[in-house]
Order: C-alpha cells, then structure tokens, then sequence
C-alpha cells in the first residue's frame, strides 16, 4: 500500500503524477483545501510536503497522528513548527542544495538589473528617450559587496561576483574558516563597507526587520540592496522611505512581507526592481527539489536516515 502524502505547494500536472506513482497524494495548495483535507483526512495522512513560507503548525501536526516525515521544498523551513515536530519524533527534511544556484543567478540578475538601471533604460527607450539624455548608470564591476548569511546560497553569490571582480565581505552568526572573504561581526559594520548588500539569511523571528533603517542608512545614498532570502527581514517601509528620500540608490527584491501580495509602497518607485518570488525557480531546480523530496521520502519509509534533516 502506498504511503498517505499531503501536498501543500502548487506543483505541475507532471511532477504531480511522478509523486503519484510512489504515494496516494492529497493535493491542498490553496489555504481553504488545505484546512479541508487536514480536518477531513488528518487522520491517515504519513508525510507532509511543503514549503518554508507556508510551513506546517503544531496544530496541524497534532491532526495528523499518523505523521512521519514533513518535507520542506528549497532550504527555507521557518513556518514548520520543528519543536512540535520533535517532540512527535517526526523526521524533518528540507532542500537544502537543490536549488542554491538558480537563486544566486537571480540575485545577482537582481543586483545588475538595479544598479544598471536597465528596466527603467528599457522603459525609456519604448519612449523614444536616447542614452544622452539619460543619467550615466554606475559600474557593478570593482565594488563591494556585502552579503548577509553566508550559507550555500550566499557562498554561490559570492563566486558568482568574484566574476565581477567585486570584494567580499559579509556577516552570520561566527566566521567561515573556509572562506577568504572579510568577515563583519556587525551587520552595521558591513553595511558601512560595502556598495551592494544582499541578503541571503533563513527567515523567522530571528532575522525580522534585521534589515531596517539604519542599516539602510548606513548603507548610504549610493548603496544598492537585493534580497532573495525572505520578505520579513526587510522592513518594507523603512525602504520605502529611503528609497523615495534617496537614502539609498536603488533595491531589487524577489520577496516580501505581504506575500503573496505585492508590496503596495514600493510598486510605483522607479529605483525598485520587483519579482514575483521565482528565484528559486527553473525547470532544472523544481526537478531537483522534487527528486531530492522523493529520495528522501523513499529513505524515510524504507527505515534509512533522510539526506538532508533539519
């Protein structure tokens, strides 16, 4: 008999059939689905896939007594309830490594795209406006960049800018001895260094707001922000005020508080790029982080240790 899987995220009719062939699946990636199937099928479910920003609750856990494996898409896991989790001896599991390289490519498309300007020199081009009537838009290439969290994700941003010739520092929770990057023991510290700051750090209440309006300012008025990490370590109106006071130059954003949701402060400033949290996604890492799901789920059930716990 196939183990009982609820699904939580929206997937593809394919890659919905490849899961089907291991597992009966219950499909809920809507809120109202998804408080449906738990309340009427909790009882028989056995894993859980999902995704860090809509996680699993302890009470949604505690519906579920046959639970053993809850599986988080992508690194980020900070809406799973672990300690509820734990104390259930459930197995946690995320994607740790399935799709690190795509988010550094965005993040640092991001980066480019914000401090060239080249939407808004697109835009002005569709209005018959030539380069010399336009601001010369600043160098990416030989600056400083700052990244906070130096993870896999931050280490793939960090090779990919070496390509820029750029200088490296950056801040977490202690220094990486494998690295020959600066490290800041202040976050303030890097915001006052660097050019660009990009965060790459987990979400969850330990990192709310880290990014606010100091470190904006310290940051300075030429300074350029990116984030693909999560949308709650920005504090989304403190950029909005430098952003429109030229506090700093420009921010490019993949993710944001109001999720789904666009951010409504920002979506009219011309020094914003904005994308719909898809940098984690390609046909290359949604394949991945659903093969690593399904090896993972495959260990779990055959009594082996999962590749990738939390």
């Amino acid at each position: 008999m196939k183990p009982n899987l609820l699904i939580l995220s929206p997937f593809s009719d394919d890659h919905l059939a490849q899961m089907r062939q291991a597992y009966t699946v219950s499909y809920a990636p809507s809120p109202a689905q998804r408080s449906e199937e738990i309340a009427m099928n909790g009882a028989q479910i056995q894993a859980v896939l999902t995704i860090g920003s809509i996680g699993l609750t302890a009470q949604e856990i505690a519906a579920m007594p046959q639970l053993g494996l809850i599986c988080a898409l992508g690194a980020g896991y900070e809406e799973i309830d672990v300690a509820a989790a734990r104390q259930r001896g459930i197995v946690v599991s995320n994607g740790a490594g399935t799709n690190d390289a795509c988010v550094a490519d965005h993040a640092m498309g991001l980066l480019l795209a914000a401090v060239r300007g080249i939407p808004q020199l697109g835009v002005a081009l569709h209005q018959g406006i030539w380069r010399t009537a336009l601001p010369l838009p600043a160098s990416v290439s030989f600056k400083r960049l700052g990244i906070l969290g130096l993870g896999t994700i931050g280490k793939q941003i960090a090779k990919r800018a070496l390509g820029f010739d750029m200088e490296i520092g950056y801040h977490s929770r202690s220094p990486r001895t494998e690295v020959p990057f600066t490290y800041f023991d202040s976050l303030l510290g890097l915001a006052q260094w660097a050019d660009f700051l990009v965060v790459a750090t987990p979400g969850g209440p330990a990192t709310r707001h880290l990014i606010n309006g100091p470190m904006l300012d310290a940051l300075g008025p030429n300074g350029v922000l990116v984030n693909i990490a999560r949308g709650s370590v920005v504090d989304t109106e403190a950029l909005s005020q430098a952003l429109r006071q030229g506090r700093i130059a420009a921010a490019g954003l993949d993710v944001y508080e109001s999720e789904p949701q666009p951010p409504q402060q920002l979506m009219h400033l011309h020094n914003v790029v904005l994308t719909p949290h898809v940098a984690g996604w390609s046909p290359e890492a949604v394949d991945a982080t659903v093969n690593l799901f399904l090896e993972n789920a495959q260990r779990h059930f055959s009594g082996r240790a999962v590749l990738t716990p939390v």
